[in-house]
């Protein structure tokens, strides 16, 4: 039997662009379908399922900064194009689906020109520049939250997927949630990047330094911090003496959510994921600098379904979080109905909703970028 034709993954080099693009390579791994990934010189730190297969690199860059930096990124992207044309000429893919990101442009380009079926998709609940540039060349557009900004109510293209998240993740989706007895530890775990460690390195301990003490002597913390905050963070803690593990990285992060009572974090797609797949309750403060706001859209989508409460950057303080942590505390079974509100938004299943997308992509014929058959 003749091995079916590559399936080519295009994808930027972030995490949010990496995990789903990881969890769709390992489900085609297990229905038997090959596949290639395409991307820029930071694919190379990959490890699993994606480094399974021989990767191909293009040239990339983001067209933002000053008029000479972009003028140089157009210029990277344009040598990009050639790469991604050749490349795809070397491996006669069957479809390529695109992640997002600007490493992703090059082939989403060199793949409409080449006529070959393609589909794209989105993480967050507002389409990426990087999709938007290419979006006229998708077959079908797979989205992660049943309203995508940018994409029109009647776009026949579009088909809800939901976000693929990674295999340790999925694996906890059966992990009950007990909320918090009377009296009982009350678990807490903070994370939120690189692009949140700074300031929660600072209101977080302020807020829970700032509860009462029968509170504080409950909480058992857990929370990322930047290398260089971690010794100021430490001391706060320490002088109040509260139980709390702190660490840049967490690699066992999908665990400790999945132990928590309660999580403090930013709303990047892949944590919105996360938190729904396990069905975790959550606080999350999105980063006001994300493109687009998309974090925001991120958030108040699932606030909507009561998974989440959600509090603006620029409300972000000691006395807000407080606030809202004395109001959860005290209502261990409002917790409960968040974390079952999380779970029935989360969609385990999205890997596979996206490898079928793109099976029945490829079983019918001669598709037009508007999802008609030609």
């Amino acid at each position: 039997m003749t091995e079916p034709r590559p399936v080519v993954l295009a994808t930027g080099g972030t995490g949010g662009h990496v995990f789903p693009a990881e969890a769709l390579a390992g489900e085609l791994e297990a229905r038997g379908v090959p596949f290639a990934l395409v991307t820029d010189a930071r694919g190379r730190q990959w490890q699993g399922a994606l480094a399974r297969r021989p990767i191909h690199y293009v040239h990339s860059a983001s067209p933002t900064g000053s008029p000479v930096r972009r003028a140089i990124a157009v210029l990277s992207l344009a040598r990009g194009l050639l790469d991604a044309w050749w490349a795809l000429g070397r491996i006669h893919p069957s479809a390529v689906v695109g992640f997002g990101g600007y490493a992703s442009v090059p082939t989403m380009i060199a793949a409409r020109l080449r006529r070959l079926p393609a589909v794209l998709h989105e993480q967050n609940a507002v389409l990426g520049k990087a999709n938007r540039l290419v979006q006229g060349g998708a077959a079908r557009v797979a989205t992660s939250f049943s309203a995508t900004r940018h994409i029109g109510e009647g776009d026949r293209r579009a088909r809800l997927v939901g976000n693929p998240v990674r295999e340790p993740v999925r694996a906890l989706r059966g992990s009950p949630y007990r909320p918090p007895g009377e009296g009982r530890v009350i678990d807490l775990v903070v994370f939120g990047g690189s692009q949140g460690a700074a300031s929660f390195g600072k209101v977080v301990p302020d807020a829970l330094l700032s509860l009462p003490a029968a509170i504080r002597r409950r909480l058992r913390v857990v929370q990322q911090c930047r290398p260089e905050d971690l010794g100021a963070v430490r001391e706060r803690y320490g002088k109040a003496g509260m139980v709390v593990e702190l660490a840049p990285f967490f690699a066992d992060l999908p665990q400790r959510i999945a132990a928590a009572h309660l999580v403090i974090g930013r709303a990047g797609a892949s944590t919105v994921a996360e938190l729904a797949t396990i069905g975790r309750p959550a606080i999350l403060v999105p980063y006001p600098y994300a493109a687009d706001d998309h974090q925001t859209a991120n958030a108040r989508a699932f606030a909507a379904c009561g998974a989440c409460m959600v509090i603006a950057h620029a409300e972000f303080t000691a006395e807000a979080l407080a606030g809202h942590l004395l109001a959860l505390f005290g209502q261990p079974q409002r917790l409960a109905h968040m974390a079952a509100a999380a779970h029935a938004a989360g969609r385990p299943d999205a890997a596979a909703r996206l490898a079928d997308v793109v099976g029945d992509l490829i079983s019918t014929p001669a598709l037009s970028p508007t999802g008609v058959a030609a």
